[in-house]
């Protein structure tokens, strides 16, 4: 109990003087977790409801593999990222490895899964219900998906926000590919691993304590505004 009397302590005094030091690193993980859910939402979303939709050979396969992506092991993405970022892999020239851009690559790599298959699962149960109105007004494949993606637009909040909780969470990954620099890749998951390795357990909680804070209050802020949008357009 006193560690976390300390870490509720250490989290308020943190907050209350406005450390130049925490709101960077949090500025950072709010910036690259967001964008890589908009990367990943921007691919995902079209692609789930392209498979919901589609007949096509090894379309089974491909439900099955991006079901099972969605348990994709952080530190495999992070190792095969770093590969291809490094001096000697194919995308070395770049200069993105221990960035924040090639962490943006990594996190969005995880998300995408997760996305593409609860969109697919989401946009096949609506599938199964307007398929033969849509079939009988003439509408290709593509038309289709679009006009489920429109109609299921409010179960989707869901579904990104649980790509930004993969996200937000995220350490294995970024870690790899972002070097946990202060001051350049240092997130808050990073930080409180690296606090723990110091032995420093108060401000690694306090740190967790933030963390969790900031990801209840984006998912509240999202919630609010599905609910005014579903009232307001139905």
């Amino acid at each position: 109990m006193g560690d976390f009397s300390a870490a509720s302590r250490t989290a308020i005094d943190l907050v209350a003087s406005g450390d130049p030091r925490l709101l960077d690193i949090v500025v950072l993980s709010l910036e690259v977790s967001l964008s890589a859910v908009i990367i990943a939402a921007l691919v995902g979303l079209p692609l789930g409801a392209a498979i919901a939709v589609g007949r096509f050979p090894g379309r089974h396969t491909l439900v099955v593999l991006t079901n099972a992506l969605m348990g994709l092991p952080p530190v495999v993405v992070g190792l095969v990222v770093y590969l291809l970022l490094s001096r000697a892999g194919p995308l070395g020239d770049l200069g993105l490895l221990f960035t924040p851009r090639a962490m943006v690559i990594a996190q969005a790599i995880l998300v995408l899964p997760i996305i593409v298959a609860l969109t697919r699962q989401a946009a096949e149960d609506a599938w199964s219900d307007y398929h033969e109105l849509l079939n009988s007004l003439g509408a290709g494949q593509l038309q289709a998906a679009v006009t489920l993606l429109w109609d299921i637009r409010f179960s989707l909040v869901t579904t990104v926000l649980a790509g930004f909780g993969r996200a937000a969470a995220e350490v294995g990954a970024v870690m790899i590919v972002g070097g946990n620099i202060d001051g350049v890749t240092r997130v808050m998951t990073t930080a409180i691993a690296l606090e723990t390795s110091k032995g420093d357990l108060p401000l690694a909680l306090a740190l967790g304590a933030i963390l969790i804070s900031i990801v209840v209050a984006v998912n509240a802020v999202a919630y609010t505004l599905k609910e005014a949008a579903v009232r307001r357009y139905g």
